[in-house]
């Protein structure tokens, strides 16, 4: 949630940052609604003071026995007055409140503005792209021997685009889960495992709702009104939600491993088959509360430790800052990080890292004493990696000519034995 202090301030600046995600933002009718929401209030507090002014006068007119019929009257017309105006407010800052919640964060004034995801700045590389000396395969292909994904019982369970890891497959997936963990907490994160369910108010206060709630999968009947969370960076920002916290106990870091689900499908074409795109996938999320002054390093160390789980795996990737157009609704800045997959011939993204300044701390009134007053905590998410294009990624960087794939090294104590190959 943007501070509509800031948008008063400084309408025709912050109309030009928010048009640089999206060039159809125009705040005119936003701040009109703020404008006759004050109006509004002053308007009510008058008649407040003056009906509290007229009910003493009465009380002292019948204490001296005069005739109060007429301003009794008066009181009861200002009465009906006012509760016309306090019912027309609340229908004003309702409206209000929606508007202002479907405003994307305002971008830092240093990210590059584009539309297009191909403006997109590449900051760094890690290692090369592999060079098969042998016809190579896509992660589905090399599947029909390894048997290690099932995806027509997956479909037969629950439809297409979910996933069925089997046997070494299933092994694998979690030794990566449990190999990025223990990276992270290593690196100061606290793990945490949270519900996979969540309450309207807390996707709220991610920023999740309402803009996305049709990508949302709902739990809705007589007992419930829960969503399946699309990532766990919404609940762990729900944490907190409603809370002041001690300024010593800042920066907070969370790590934490769930299952996601998201309604979106996959593409049509071979570039989106397999794990590519689904509704389920594994992801361990890192979360950081900070204050402002401290967000940017911890950004950084966020950043750092996603990209310690690929080094570790050794597999080649780039860091690229991404455009105005093509960042999160919630993000004033965005770096992802993408692995680069030999089956689909192009890079892909495993991790989002985010800044997310105070917009999804205003919208679930988190707050901390920076000791004079109390202050929104910056929040910072980041993909600490999502396994499934990992697991594309290793697969198919990692074969060899018979179709067997290297394990990297870091991951053999997690698969309990030094299992250097996956046969058919």
């Amino acid at each position: 949630m943007l501070d509509i202090k800031e948008l008063r301030t400084n309408p025709m600046q912050a109309e030009n940052l928010l048009q640089r995600k999206d060039p159809h933002i125009h705040l005119k009718s936003l701040l009109q609604l703020d404008e006759k929401i004050r109006q509004f209030k002053t308007i009510s507090e008058e008649l407040k003071a003056k009906r509290n002014a007229s009910s003493k006068d009465i009380g002292d007119r019948k204490r001296k026995g005069e005739d109060i019929e007429k301003p009794s009257r008066e009181v009861k017309e200002m009465g009906e007055k006012i509760a016309k105006i306090d019912k027309d407010l609340r229908e004003l800052e309702e409206s209000f409140e929606k508007e202002l919640s479907l405003l994307p964060n305002l971008p830092f004034a240093e990210i590059p503005v584009s539309e297009h995801a191909k403006d997109n700045v590449c900051l760094k590389e890690f290692g090369q792209k592999r060079h098969f000396s042998f016809p190579f395969k896509n992660h589905v292909e090399l599947n029909e021997a390894l048997h290690i994904f099932d995806f027509k019982r997956a479909a037969k369970i629950s439809g297409s685009n979910w996933p069925l890891y089997t046997q070494l497959g299933a092994r694998l997936e979690w030794a990566l889960i449990n190999y990025m963990l223990d990276t992270h907490r290593k690196n100061g994160f606290k793990m945490i495992l949270p519900p996979l369910l969540a309450k309207p108010e807390i996707l709220y206060g991610s920023a999740h709702l309402p803009k996305f709630e049709s990508q949302l999968f709902q739990l809705k009947d007589e007992d419930f009104h829960l969503y399946l969370i699309p990532t766990s960076e919404a609940v762990l920002n729900g944490l907190h939600l409603s809370e002041v916290l001690e300024t010593s106990s800042l920066p907070i870091r969370y790590t934490a491993y769930t299952p996601c689900f998201r309604r979106e499908a996959g593409a049509a074409g071979s570039n989106e088959r397999g794990l590519i795109r689904m509704h389920q996938f594994n992801k361990v999320e890192l979360f950081c509360l900070t204050k402002k002054e401290e967000s940017e390093r911890v950004f950084e160390e966020m950043l750092a430790s996603a990209e310690e789980v690929l080094q570790g795996l050794e597999l080649h990737y780039r860091n690229m800052l991404l455009v105005t157009g093509d960042m999160s609704f919630a993000a004033a800045k965005t770096i992802d990080i993408e692995v680069w997959l030999p089956g689909q011939d192009r890079y892909y993204e495993v991790s989002s890292v985010s800044h997310c300044t105070d917009f999804q701390a205003r919208r679930a009134n988190i707050r901390y004493h920076d000791g004079e007053k109390l202050s929104f905590v910056h929040t910072l998410n980041g993909s600490g990696l999502a396994t499934s294009r990992l697991m594309v990624a290793l697969l198919e960087n990692n074969q060899k000519e018979d179709g067997s794939i290297m394990i990297p090294k870091i991951l053999h104590p997690y698969l309990q034995e030094e299992i250097l190959t996956l046969s058919p």
